[in-house]
């Protein structure tokens, strides 16, 4: 076991609860933004603009806050990326842009993330609307989930001139990003902006509609041109072990999703509390449980420390929190008394060889039981594939690989000619993140426009956009 637990030192609960839930890094003033855009290199061959999946031309957006040009600034990034707000926030600039600043290696590199949040802040304060919605061309598109994916295909659309309806199952829109990001890394305010940034291009966002049951997928293909899913994945499977219906067993994506729609001080959580699972939701998971006040809150993870799918940066960012990790534990019960938690039997672990994924077995070690006394169980395990809607799709000949949708790469268009799909989804492979999902919705919607308009009028309207820059 590893312990980092000093709950006298945890600063965190000298502020108020509010203050505990402010976003984590402060906005950098004017003075600051300045100072630290002249930083920049503004290298030619920007190796930060290649990293960046949705391509933002970095040098450019920075060398316009250098000059006093923030407007301009805001209008580059989100020429790119119309989630750009939501992405300085939750982006992992340390694996992406900033990993791959000339500056990292021996001095401190750009801070691209918080300066990029610095623009678009600026223009969202000062309501400054940069795009119109392009002239019709009498194409009716469906977009299917209101996500980062389907806000971003959506929204690219409607500046080529296509009639975009979203439909949302969740009374709001914007997906993780309005209820699965921690709220001290971006509040609720910032994706629901960029909702209504969509909205304002003309797209009609439709919530509380769930296909299926509000809307069939079948009058979908048939009223319009051309379907985009981006419905994401499903809630955290179970674990599978006795005593998971007791009360204080949740759901971490239940649990981060009422920091962001419900009061804090009426969420309910344990004063010992066991994360099982060690990916980014988990640590999301485990340090709102710290700054709500529980006493101990610690990660149970059935792997070593090497193979944390979590990002590095995030692990840090817990240890700093005063969260405890319990790494080669396999929890097999949960411990109640009077239908209530009580702790969490769990098992030793060893390693074997590496799996598919590459990452090493985990193997019990016999006679090695134990119980971690919690009153708290949240899981946080990664998320269901919607077997349902695979199977409305394997009708219309959409094939899946383990659950995800298969899309060719180069268009997100799947096997059949009408329907696209994007975001966590298809992302059988690599990081499912909100700036994946964007580029997704990006080249979903080019590949719309090119199939339905025609190529050649794509390139010339590519091209007129490019003059007016």
């Amino acid at each position: 076991m590893v312990e980092h637990y000093k709950p006298q030192k945890y600063k965190a609960w000298e502020l108020t609860l509010e203050e505990r839930f402010q976003e984590y890094f402060p906005p950098l003033s004017e003075r600051e933004a300045v100072t630290e855009a002249n930083r920049c290199l503004f290298c030619h061959d920007a190796p930060c603009m290649t990293a960046c999946p949705t391509h933002i031309d970095i040098p450019t957006f920075i060398k316009k806050i250098a000059t006093g040009n923030v407007k301009g600034s805001a209008r580059t990034i989100l020429e790119s990326n119309l989630l750009g707000a939501t992405c300085a926030r939750v982006c992992p600039v340390e694996e992406l842009c900033e990993g791959a600043c000339v500056l990292a290696h021996d001095h401190k590199p750009i801070m691209i993330g918080r300066l990029q949040r610095y623009a678009t802040d600026y223009a969202s304060e000062r309501k400054i609307r940069y795009f119109e919605p392009g002239p019709a061309n009498g194409f009716r598109v469906a977009v299917v989930g209101a996500g980062p994916a389907g806000l971003s295909c959506a929204g690219e659309l409607a500046k080529r001139g296509f009639d975009v309806t979203c439909f949302e199952k969740k009374p709001l829109a914007g997906g993780l990003d309005t209820y699965g990001i921690v709220v001290f890394r971006e509040p609720v305010e910032v994706s629901l902006a960029e909702v209504k940034m969509v909205e304002e291009l003309g797209v009609k966002v439709k919530t509380n509609h769930a296909v299926g049951a509000d809307v069939k997928f079948e009058d979908l293909i048939a009223e319009y041109d051309a379907v985009f899913l981006g419905v994401g994945l499903g809630a955290v499977p179970d674990l599978d072990i006795p005593g998971e219906e007791l009360s204080g067993v949740v759901d971490g994506l239940e649990f981060i999703e009422q920091t962001k729609i419900k009061p804090l001080h009426t969420i309910e959580f344990g004063k010992r509390v066991c994360v099982v699972g060690a990916g980014n939701t988990a640590i999301d998971c485990v340090t709102i449980a710290r700054r709500l006040g529980a006493e101990r809150a610690m990660i149970v993870y059935r792997r070593s420390e090497a193979e944390m799918p979590c990002y590095h940066f995030e692990y840090e960012f817990a240890l700093k929190e005063g969260v405890s990790f319990m790494f080669l534990t396999q929890p097999v019960e949960v411990v109640g008394k009077d239908g209530k938690v009580e702790g969490l039997r769990c098992v030793r672990m060893d390693l074997g060889g590496p799996d598919a994924s590459g990452r090493r077995v985990p193997i019990p070690i016999p006679d090695s039981e134990f119980i971690l006394h919690c009153d708290m169980v949240i899981k946080a395990i990664g998320q269901k594939k919607h077997h349902g809607v695979l199977e409305k799709l394997a009708e219309f000949g959409v094939k899946n690989s383990k659950g995800y949708i298969l899309v060719d790469p180069a268009t997100n268009r799947t096997d059949h000619p009408k329907i696209f799909a994007g975001g966590d989804c298809v992302r059988i492979r690599g990081e499912a993140s909100t700036v994946m999902a964007v580029q997704d919705g990006k080249i979903a919607a080019r590949a719309i426009y090119e199939q339905l308009v025609g190529s050649g009028a794509a390139r010339k309207a590519e091209s007129a956009a490019s003059k007016r820059k």
